[in-house]
């Protein structure tokens, strides 16, 4: 895989293209991992500890043979361990458990706090992780504007990324524009809005004029909008098929259609309802 990169405010170097993981309960496979790194070279990984496969993915990438340094390593601090002390802690076990002294990217999972203080204890404790050296960047998923800018208004560095559910039916323009605004760059999930944008009119057409499937199609979109994308699947072969996305381009027509595509359909949490 051939992938192009995007450089975080920070100068750190992002593959715009990554593999996603998920919950160990069925969402992760191992071989398929083994596949994505060796096979595909796939060098973003993303996880949580949520997901509860970092020791997995931590295996996978000793498997793989590939240089640490070549990886770019994601995972993020879930809610139950916001707080300063406990931040720093559960850091050290998610270390750990992918067996690596460092982190490209560490990322609050969840806009959720159990207070303001809690939050803001939380985001000092990132900030202490990136000056340490023990993050290269660090940043937040599923924040909404309201979100990032009550972070903003205590917080000593600006969060790196912000990484959201992103896809044709999930296009929040003015959030996408607060984020620029700021050097805060977008990530996005669910790029396939788990399968639900397959079947749209627009991508099925798109899909036949440029003769690729409609996943790659959803997913060059995404990467020529400049959104570092993290597909996730268990099946090799769409593993293999999500990253042959560098060999055609869409028109500026087909890449408005698109575009404008919006409905706010979400295929996972909603992040609206969090004050």
């Amino acid at each position: 895989m051939s992938a192009e990169h995007v450089s975080l405010y920070n100068g750190v170097s992002v593959p715009l293209l990554g593999l996603g993981t998920s919950h160990n309960n069925g969402g992760y496979v191992h071989e398929t991992v083994l596949y994505a790194i060796k096979e595909c070279q796939y060098r973003l990984i993303d996880t949580a500890q949520r997901y509860g496969c970092e020791g997995q993915l931590g295996d996978a990438l000793q498997e793989s043979g590939v240089d640490r340094e070549d990886i770019f390593l994601t995972t993020k601090l879930w809610t139950g361990n916001y707080g300063y002390k406990s931040a720093l802690e559960e850091t050290n076990t998610s270390m750990k458990k992918l067996q690596t002294e460092y982190l490209d990217l560490y990322l609050l999972h969840w806009p959720g706090a159990s207070s303001t203080q809690e939050m803001e204890e939380t985001w000092r404790a990132m900030e202490l992780l990136l000056d340490s050296g023990k993050c290269r960047a660090i940043g937040v998923s599923n924040f909404q504007e309201r979100h990032l800018s009550r972070l903003l208004d205590y917080a000593s560095i600006v969060p790196h990324v912000n990484q959201i559910e992103y896809h044709p039916y999930q296009n929040d323009a003015p959030l996408h524009t607060f984020c620029k605004d700021h050097k805060i760059q977008v990530m996005g999930y669910s790029p396939l809005g788990k399968g639900s944008c397959l079947s749209a009119p627009s991508v099925v057409s798109i899909s036949s004029q440029v003769a690729k499937s409609p996943s790659q199609v959803l997913i060059r979109w995404s990467v020529q909008n400049g959104v570092i994308t993290i597909p996730k699947s268990t099946k090799s072969h769409r593993v293999l098929q999500n990253c042959q996305v560098w060999d055609f381009s869409l028109s500026p027509e087909q890449m408005h259609t698109l575009d404008n595509m919006h409905t706010n359909m979400r295929v996972t949490w909603d992040p609206s309802n969090i004050p």
